[in-house]
């Protein structure tokens, strides 16, 4: 039998490490941009077409490469940053394993250009997969660029399972952000199809974090630091008030290397721990400076994995200087010196000298037991007298009484006319609310309870469900058109949306970079805040949606707007919205189940209610 085990050919074993390092367009932007960083550029501009499909271009004003280094470093395992064994353990630059452009290499065509400082002529190499097919010297400025074109085109099953152009173009953008905050000293750009979407100038992370994610977030920023032996923590974390429902907005940066790690995640939400909404994620952008001996990088392909040596005290450490940093923020606000209306509402604007202290007044006299006079000779309480049957005497009037509770909250006011004809003619099988979130009506073997949210929530999502397949969403002119200022990352999003947005009675376009103008919301949203907020919840809605569910684009959209727009636990109802909400309900396709697949009714029988009486 002969042998079977053979080598692999170089062009076939560099298209499967592509497949670990370059799973999509961002993958590759991650590696161009980390390698324009080792070079020393204090300025790179990214340009991409097509979401990356077509082109993917990194120009930098780095150390740029000799002739032979530009043919060595698309060859597998050639690095500058590795010499021994040991140097992997004092790694402080971004790549290292030498594998990105020989991967990119076999997948693409790819075109480098590049001159040192020191050369008169740079080199032009042109690769496609993984064969050079050209090189030789040109005039260049000192620097490098290199151009990734036709991404996968001999791979066509891997290009077939890249997303849309915004799907993709959203997952660079991310890739970008994470790069740009952690080196706020250096100038970066993003063109996409001959649009600027990012320009930031070197600056501070502080004024970094609020270029990337927009003026609003100036307010929203609480500085963390804190040196100790084992490691060095700074960076910012946001305001409890300010989390959001998505995860979207964390980042933790290990030598200014982006990393995951779900355990140094709990560690900052432990810190917020009593002090944030339910399911709530807070903002942080957290940067860890620690001996690179007592970690380990090399875990994982795509370098965002890394091990500890001591993650039990890192873990109290970030705790710890969270806690403090929202201590600090939590008592400032309490001493500002230069408010002097701080005790404006607790106290009475009067001059001293007119405020009375409260008198009580009572009948020393008073019997509740005394049917007839009292001893005093003055007149006895008003309460109801016992017959000689056991039978309150003017029993009438407390049934009155009850009569005008009973109407009072009911909504009626004495005056039935706001109701449906059907139900002005019994009073008795009127619903009523218990306790501002459930309705009670009764029914001929019982009674129903509904969870009044959950309800409205049913309604307006089959609406705006119907809506989004008629695109005839109705609309409300907005007095005052606002103008909405989002991440590059929200931004592509809303822009992938738009078409269904403006279906469900959005009235918005596009007004600069990164910006939109909304000028009318739907009809149906009566939830009295601003048209920014409106925009802002359904997004981050709809991204929570998202990660939790695998439902079509529409259903998820009509969903988070339904979610927003309805009705809170608390609403006062009158009766005649309580009919009319009861009405729709049961007009629905489900109106049995929530939007989470809770019950939205729960039915008490006559026989249930006599079992519990126990008669």
């Amino acid at each position: 039998m002969s042998d079977i085990i053979q080598l692999l050919p170089d062009a076939v074993a560099n298209q499967i490490a592509a497949g670990e390092v370059v799973q999509r367009p961002a993958s590759a932007v991650k590696e161009l941009i980390e390698n324009a960083i080792d070079a020393g550029a204090d300025k790179i501009k990214l340009i991409v077409k097509d979401a990356g499909k077509s082109l993917i271009q990194v120009i930098d004003n780095g150390c740029g490469m000799s002739v032979t280094d530009a043919r060595r470093c698309f060859e597998r395992h050639a690095t500058s940053k590795i010499r021994k064994a040991e140097d992997l353990f004092a790694i402080r630059t971004m790549g290292f394993r030498g594998e990105a452009l020989a991967s990119i290499a076999a997948i693409a065509h790819v075109e480098l250009k590049t001159r040192r400082v020191e050369d008169e002529l740079g080199t032009l190499i042109e690769i496609e997969g993984s064969a050079v097919v050209q090189q030789e010297p040109t005039a260049l400025p000192a620097g490098s660029s290199i151009s990734i074109k036709n991404l996968f085109y001999n791979i066509p099953a891997r290009r077939n399972f890249l997303k849309s152009n915004p799907v993709e173009i959203r997952h660079i953008v991310d890739e970008f952000q994470r790069v740009v905050l952690a080196h706020p000293q250096i100038f970066f750009s993003l063109h996409s199809d001959g649009h600027e979407l990012f320009h930031l100038p070197e600056e501070s992370l502080k004024q970094r974090i609020v270029r990337v994610f927009g003026n609003s977030y100036n307010q929203r920023l609480v500085p963390v630091e804190e040196e100790t032996t084992i490691i060095n923590l700074k960076g910012f974390i946001g305001k409890p008030e300010y989390a959001k429902k998505t995860r979207g907005e964390q980042f933790f940066f290990v030598n200014n290397r982006f990393v995951k790690d779900p355990y140094l995640n709990h560690a900052v939400l432990k810190a917020y721990e009593d002090i944030l909404p339910p399911e709530s994620f807070p903002l942080y952008v957290l940067f860890i400076e620690i001996d690179p001996a007592k970690i380990d990088i090399n875990v994982h392909p795509t370098k965002t994995e890394i091990k500890y040596e001591d993650e039990r005290a890192i873990y109290a450490i970030i705790r710890s200087a969270v806690k403090r940093s929202l201590g600090r923020y939590n008592i400032t606000p309490t001493l500002d010196f230069n408010q002097e209306t701080g005790f404006s509402q607790m106290i009475s604007h009067k001059p001293l000298e007119e405020i009375t202290p409260p008198s009580v007044k009572f009948n020393p006299d008073f019997n509740p037991f005394d049917s007839g006079k009292s001893s005093g000779g003055k007149q006895a309480s008003q309460t109801p007298r016992i017959g000689q049957e056991g039978i309150p005497q003017n029993w009438d009037t407390l049934y009155q009484i009850t009569q005008k509770v009973e109407s009072t909250q009911l909504g009626l006011h004495g005056d039935e006319s706001d109701l449906p004809p059907a139900q002005q003619q019994s009073t008795a099988k009127l619903p009523f609310q218990l306790h501002n979130r459930y309705i009670v009506s009764q029914i001929h073997s019982g009674f129903i309870l509904i969870d009044q949210q959950a309800a409205h929530e049913r309604i307006l999502f089959e609406q705006f469900r119907q809506q989004l397949e008629n695109r005839q969403g109705a609309s409300q002119q907005s007095l005052f058109p606002q103008t909405v200022t989002l991440n590059g990352s929200d931004f592509q999003l809303i822009k992938d949306l738009l078409p269904d947005i403006q279906a469900l009675g959005f009235q918005i376009r596009e007004f600069g970079k990164h910006t939109f103008v909304v000028e009318g919301i739907p009809a149906d949203i009566t939830s009295g805040v601003s048209e920014r907020q409106i925009l802002e919840q359904l997004l981050e809605d709809y991204k929570n949606n998202q990660s939790e569910l695998k439902l079509p684009k529409r259903e998820k959209l009509a969903r988070s707007l339904a979610r927003h727009a309805a009705i809170r636990p608390g609403t006062a109802l009158s009766t005649s919205d309580m009919a009319e909400l009861i009405d729709h309900l049961f007009a629905c396709e489900s109106p049995n189940v929530s939007l989470n697949g809770k019950p939205v009714i729960l039915t008490f029988t006559l026989q249930e209610l006599s079992e519990r009486f126990a008669r």
